[in-house]
């Protein structure tokens, strides 16, 4: 009778905490009970805010691109009139590494051919692009240029229990939560979904941390489930991860190994012992 008890009171346990563990795997766990008002309410993608240690490639064009042309990291006109393009002469990836792009300093600061030192941090795409503008037309030039400015140095890095930790980028300037783990392989099944660290960096170099919930449907609605360039993701790994990666003394192991072995030598013993009573 108590062999029976105890079997229903391990099943039992058992089933509790595979019901605990399965909870704790699906992310945004009943999203689509949101209402489709409250999900329309949500931001659209911010647009990325410039900071120190930021990598601009800012091209200037217009009709006379003559006009244009010191004005272009690399580019000059030559005696001839022409436009010669320094970074123009190769192609692929060897063009795109002998782009020379702009380095925002400490200050949010960069170094702007002929105009000099422009602040551009804490602003977006759109407000240098019209500092720019009004830096060139009509001061140095007879039309309002075209300033097309890209950030190439958006990524995040993805750390703790994913699967293929490490840096990701994206090419068009956004990136959030669940597509930086999905570049990272997804998350570990050992990993704590319901403590997850976003780490950012903000404007003035100050760092805030912030604890993030993947089972949690408010998620989407969250102010942080769109990242930026530079954040860090540390996904917490469980009890059950922690425990593994723990190491035990080799004396104390070979220890416990010569005492399970006597263990179980006794119990043999005292089987025999009872088979012949």
């Amino acid at each position: 009778m108590n062999n029976i008890v105890k079997t229903i009171f391990i099943g039992a346990t058992l089933s509790l905490v595979s019901c605990a563990s399965t909870k704790e795997v699906p992310y945004i766990v009943d999203a689509e009970t949101i209402p489709a008002e409250v999900l329309a309410t949500v931001a659209s993608v911010p647009e990325a805010t410039i900071m120190p240690g930021d990598l601009l490639n800012i091209d200037i064009s217009a009709v006379n691109m003559s006009a244009v042309a010191p004005f272009n990291k690399g580019t000059y006109v030559n005696l001839e009139g022409q436009i010669v393009e320094k970074n123009r002469s190769t192609v692929g990836a060897e063009a795109e590494a002998s782009t020379q792009y702009y380095l925002v300093d400490k200050n949010g600061d960069i170094d702007f051919p002929i105009v000099g030192r422009l602040h551009v941090g804490g602003m977006n795409k759109a407000a240098i692009e019209s500092l720019i503008q009004g830096e060139l037309y009509p001061k140095y030039l007879k039309e309002i240029p075209s300033v097309d400015i890209r950030l190439m140095n958006f990524k995040v890095t993805v750390l703790g229990a994913v699967k293929s930790p490490g840096i990701v980028e994206a090419t068009n300037e956004r990136l959030n939560l669940f597509e930086a783990l999905a570049l990272a392989g997804d998350t570990d099944i050992k990993g704590r979904r319901d403590n997850v660290k976003l780490i950012r960096t903000k404007n003035d170099g100050s760092k805030e941390i912030i604890l993030l919930n993947l089972n949690d449907k408010n998620l989407l609605l969250s102010p942080y489930f769109n990242l930026q360039q530079n954040d860090i993701i540390y996904v917490s790994p469980n009890s059950s991860l922690a425990q593994s990666s723990w190491q035990m003394n080799p004396a104390v192991s070979a220890t416990i190994t010569v005492v399970a072995g006597l263990s179980s030598v006794a119990s043999l013993v005292i089987g025999i012992i009872n088979l012949n009573k």
